[in-house]
């Protein structure tokens, strides 16, 4: 029989919440899943909420919860921060609350974790690396981030969450580790979210020119979401990761023409092509993890390959 615990997931109606709440639902977690849903999608949870251990909060972490809410995560375990928008588009669009939710969120998600003393995971970025001089990027790498760039909402905020959490693991000993996540894929990606692979693959369905920015020779590494969570629940649960700072991520590298070769391959779509100018300033050229922490704390590396998970993502957009 499973035992039940208490954890709390911000950003828990995104596409990483979304799946990570339901694999703690199938390990017997009582799950509060807090989303304001400017994101999110609440059709990721619906399923879930007829669960009787799922909680849907709809609330913005960078106002402070009510009391009478707070007083149910009492005996609560463990508390995933993963409140924050993630892509580009809805980053821009979403600047400010991008800035606050990062800073001011986080602050009120570390204090309620350092009240009830549960561990507590900062979902970070690999884009706190910015456009870099080291490849591929290890935790130990500081970065190259413009602070005033079009990206600077993102970038910067999540640079700061991770300085704010450190803090408190120095401070009051909270037990509390950073995960940079580098690009994730899979289903419950929103359709218009701004991503490569949600763009791509909407795209070659639908038989429109892929949208290539640059001369495409920039390289991405892509993980599946399934390997993501699996890293995510490990990073929480092992005791190595107190205060540590992990990579998450595929390492294995691909350029943006091979990525959209390859999903016009799988797709079985005729469509073409189109280069068009870099959206925003401070693009990344390269983005590769290096996971050796991961595999040596963990004993974590992603297992999916990307054909492999293309062609569920690619079922997964077809359906919808």
């Amino acid at each position: 029989m499973k035992s039940t615990f208490k954890c709390v997931v911000t950003g828990g109606a995104g596409f990483i919440g979304s799946h990570l709440c339901n694999r703690l639902i199938e390990q017997g977690a009582e799950v509060f899943c807090i989303d304001n849903l400017i994101t999110g999608d609440y059709k990721n949870i619906s399923l879930l909420s007829k669960n009787p251990k799922f909680h849907f909060i709809k609330h913005d972490v960078i106002r402070t919860l009510p009391t009478k809410i707070t007083k149910q995560f009492s005996g609560t375990k463990f508390i995933y921060h993963l409140a924050s928008p993630a892509s580009p588009p809805l980053y821009r669009k979403y600047a400010i609350e991008t800035l606050l939710v990062n800073s001011s969120g986080t602050y009120k998600l570390l204090e309620i974790a350092k009240n009830l003393k549960a561990k507590f995971l900062l979902a970070s970025t690999s884009e706190i690396y910015g456009d870099p001089l080291e490849h591929p990027q290890k935790e130990t790498y500081h970065g190259n981030v413009n602070s005033v760039g079009l990206r600077a909402c993102y970038d910067e905020s999540k640079r700061f969450s991770e300085s704010l959490t450190i803090e408190f693991v120095r401070k009051f000993n909270l037990d509390a580790r950073i995960i940079r996540i580098f690009n994730t894929y899979g289903p419950n990606m929103k359709i218009l979210d701004g991503r490569v692979i949600s763009n791509f693959v909407n795209q070659a369905i639908r038989t429109k020119p892929l949208t290539v920015y640059g001369d495409g020779l920039q390289t991405r590494s892509f993980c599946y979401i399934d390997d993501m969570i699996e890293g995510l629940i490990k990073s929480m649960v092992s005791k190595e990761t107190s205060g540590q700072v992990l990579n998450l991520g595929n390492p294995q590298e691909f350029t943006i023409m091979d990525l959209a070769r390859l999903i016009i391959k799988l797709a079985n779509s005729k469509s073409t092509i189109d280069h068009r100018n870099l959206r925003l300033g401070d693009d990344p050229q390269q983005r590769k993890p290096d996971i050796s922490r991961a595999k040596k704390i963990l004993g974590w590396q992603p297992k999916i390959s990307l054909t492999t998970g293309l062609k569920t993502t690619i079922d997964y957009f077809r359906k919808i």
